[in-house]
Parts: C-alpha cells; sequence; structure tokens
C-alpha cells in the first residue's frame, strides 16, 4: 500500500472501532474529532453512521466544516464534557504513544480535546511511527507579541526556531516550528517549553499520549496500546 491507502486503512479501522463502541453501549454518543489529512477521512467514514453519532467536538474550524458537510451536529466541549473517545492523526508517534502533533495548526484544540476524553485514539499510516520524536519540527502556538521572545528561550533549549509565516491559529495565535530538535524526555520537554512565558501549548502530546495506536502497514492495521 502506499501513503495514502494507508491513511485509508487506518480511518476505515477507527471507523470500525467506533462502530463497535456504539454498538457496545447500545446509545448514540459524542465523540471528539481532530485535523489533518487522515481525521478527514475518518469524518468521511463515519458519516454512514452519523445518525449513531448524537454530535461531534472538532478540533478545529476546518473539521467542523467538514462534519456539517455529511450532516453531523457539532457541539462545544463545554455542553459536551467528558468525550467517550477521540479520534486523531498525528505527525509522529512513538513506541510509548507519544505524539508530535500541530502541522494543521490545530495542536491548542487537539491537545484540549484529547484531555477531556476518557479515550484517545491516534490513527497513522507507517511513515509517522518513530524511533525517537523531533524530525518533525516540533510546533509551538505562541500568543503573536510573545513570538519572538518565545523564540529565543527555544534557542536556549538547542531548537532552531521558524515562524509560521501567514498562519493563525483559530485561536487567533501564531505557531513556531522548532527545529533540529532529538527528544529524548518528551513529557520534560512538554512541561518546559509549556512554561516559557507566551506559550499557550506545544505539539508534544506525551503528558496525555493516545491510548490505542491504529497503524496501517502493508502488512494491515497493527493495534498498539499503551503500556
Amino acid at each position: 500500500m502506499d501513503q495514502q491507502e494507508q491513511k485509508v486503512a487506518a480511518a476505515q479501522a477507527a471507523f470500525e472501532y467506533v462502530q463497535d463502541l456504539i454498538n457496545h453501549w447500545g446509545e448514540e454518543i459524542v465523540i471528539g474529532i481532530g485535523t489533518g489529512s487522515t481525521a478527514n477521512l475518518f469524518i468521511d467514514q463515519i458519516a454512514q453512521i452519523k445518525n449513531s453519532i448524537s454530535a461531534a467536538v472538532a478540533s478545529s474550524e476546518e473539521s467542523a466544516k467538514r462534519l456539517k458537510s455529511h450532516g453531523i451536529s457539532i457541539t462545544d466541549l463545554n455542553s459536551a464534557g467528558t468525550l467517550r473517545v477521540y479520534i486523531d492523526g498525528a505527525d509522529e508517534v512513538n513506541e510509548n504513544l507519544q505524539l508530535i502533533k500541530g502541522g494543521g495548526a490545530a495542536l491548542t484544540r487537539e491537545k484540549i480535546i484529547a484531555a477531556a476524553s476518557s479515550e484517545f485514539i491516534c490513527i497513522a499510516d507507517e511513515s509517522k511511527f518513530v524511533p525517537l520524536l523531533g524530525k518533525f519540527p516540533l510546533p509551538v502556538e505562541v500568543i503573536p507579541m510573545s513570538r519572538s521572545y518565545v523564540a529565543r528561550e527555544l534557542v536556549k533549549l538547542g531548537g532552531d526556531p521558524a515562524y509560521r509565516s501567514g498562519v493563525v491559529t483559530d485561536n487567533g495565535n501564531h505557531i513556531v516550528d522548532v527545529h533540529n530538535l532529538e527528544i529524548l524526555d518528551p513529557r520534560k520537554l512538554e512541561r518546559q517549553i509549556n512554561n516559557i512565558t507566551g506559550v499557550v501549548t506545544n505539539g508534544i502530546f506525551a503528558d496525555r499520549p493516545a491510548d490505542l495506536l491504529l497503524l496501517a502497514t502493508d502488512d494491515g492495521v497493527k493495534k498498539i496500546s499503551r503500556s
């Protein structure tokens, strides 16, 4: 399978997982939906069972628009409370199911929804599975006036920050992408960066990693649970 076919396979596996979850609970559920190419494929899949989904909490305006186009209702997380399940992709994922996310600039809302969900399912093609996080530039969402200051602090942590020109998040903030990081201790670095004044959050998902990875490979979709 090529990369696109693997993404489709991962989305299909997530659809089957959610369908089984709905059948188990025997009721409509509210689910969290991520952002990105693989998440979009999942959204297209769940349109088949939209009558079994009472509403979705979307991590971006882009995902909300796609969900609405399929006739799936959108609700606010404040109204939804704790979600049964959150489905999203990743830019990188390691064997501990710690992630780098934020290539689509939706990392803050993604992190909030992940934290508010009982179960976080990551869907990815095998190119995203890495032994060490950091080859993909780490996105950091910052308050606009703090961008240069935050960049200087990120240099002190060993990174090479670059402003993602022309990108404004759904929260009205900017993105700084940090290149050339070797993330040996994801939880420690996640907390260090989040403690920099002006940082909204960063794209390391280690304090709240995925619970299950549906990893599409040439040999099929592998289910990898967090130990």
